[in-house]
């Protein structure tokens, strides 16, 4: 892990240049343009305050991120792609949650760390990063000295990534999907694989070599694939892809899909993923020889989607 004091001086070199950024938003791949700082919208919905719906040690996670007493997982109001089927729509799309100070988001990122957690867990950060950066630089030098996770979608900008490394210590990264079609109806984001292929990849760059401490995580990648109803090809394809270009990644294979939100108006997603959808991955992994990683087991605990977390803080 990336010592603090050498953190310290990578945000603070970093931070100005994004908090004037948003100005003319570019920070990820939609490249809205809108002017934040006068109240303007993107697509994400993020304005130029911090909103926090939840932050909490989280169980769920993959075993070396959650470990025996959680992730301090701090989920973001606001995303930057528009899933029909989000299992965090309240906040995500809805940007339910609290307005909070940088200050006080430090002392969440410290009473998280009193509280036990392995790391911080920043979810879905990107359209909030140069205030959650302002917050991580007075966290540091309060006393922070956690892992820092950044948990992404996948959707974004090579050139952000870049000023991240040396301050990030783990990506927990989506890839969604390999086709354009499915992309574009699903997400609203047709250029979703390039971004998400470029992404990765720079990702793999910074933290392909993983470091432990015991069971958890120091450093490293962990790249996410959700199965998806009658998808099964396509999920295939980014495996393929993810052996061939990350092959010192961690894989993980999630099957807890749900139709949430708005995928009852898309009858092909409009169900969990079957049986034999889950078994064809099964032996798909163990056919190109996928061994680093994991695969959730079938019909998963539904109470990990974020569509049930209670908004929660730790006091």
């Amino acid at each position: 892990m990336q010592k603090r004091t050498d953190k310290i001086r990578i945000i603070e070199d970093v931070y100005r240049f994004l908090h004037r950024n948003l100005n003319s938003c570019s920070l990820c791949p939609r490249r809205c343009q809108v002017n934040r700082l006068n109240n303007e919208k993107g697509i994400c919905e993020a304005k130029d305050k911090l909103i926090v719906y939840a932050a909490f040690l989280h169980k769920g996670e993959e075993p070396p991120i959650s470990g025996k007493k959680g992730s301090g997982t701090i989920f973001f109001s606001g995303c930057n792609l528009r899933c029909v089927y989000c299992q965090n729509y309240k906040f995500s799309h809805k940007i339910e949650g609290k307005i909070i100070t940088p200050y006080e988001l430090s002392r969440i990122m410290l009473r998280l760390q009193y509280k036990g957690a392995h790391n911080i867990n920043l979810v879905t950060a990107t359209p909030l990063l140069p205030l959650i950066l302002e917050s991580l630089l007075v966290a540091l030098n309060d006393g922070l000295d956690l892992p820092i996770v950044y948990n992404s979608s996948g959707y974004e900008s090579v050139d952000i990534l870049k000023m991240l490394e040396g301050i990030i210590d783990i990506y927990l990264v989506d890839f969604k999907y390999i086709s354009p079609k499915t992309s574009k109806e699903l997400s609203k984001a047709t250029n979703y694989p390039h971004i998400a292929k470029e992404a990765v990849k720079e990702m793999y760059r910074q933290k392909k070599i993983a470091r432990f401490k015991g069971n958890i995580m120091q450093e490293g990648i962990i790249i996410r694939h959700l199965i998806m109803p009658n998808h099964i090809e396509e999920s295939k394809r980014i495996l393929l892809w993810l052996k061939d270009n990350t092959p010192l990644g961690y894989i993980s294979i999630m099957s807890q899909y749900q139709p949430y939100h708005k995928a009852y108006q898309h009858p092909s997603i409009n169900r969990p993923i079957n049986k034999e959808e889950y078994t064809a991955i099964s032996s798909f992994i163990e056919e190109i020889g996928i061994e680093k990683g994991w695969q959730q087991e079938f019909a998963p605990l539904e109470a990990l989607a974020g569509i049930h977390f209670a908004p929660e803080f730790p006091l």
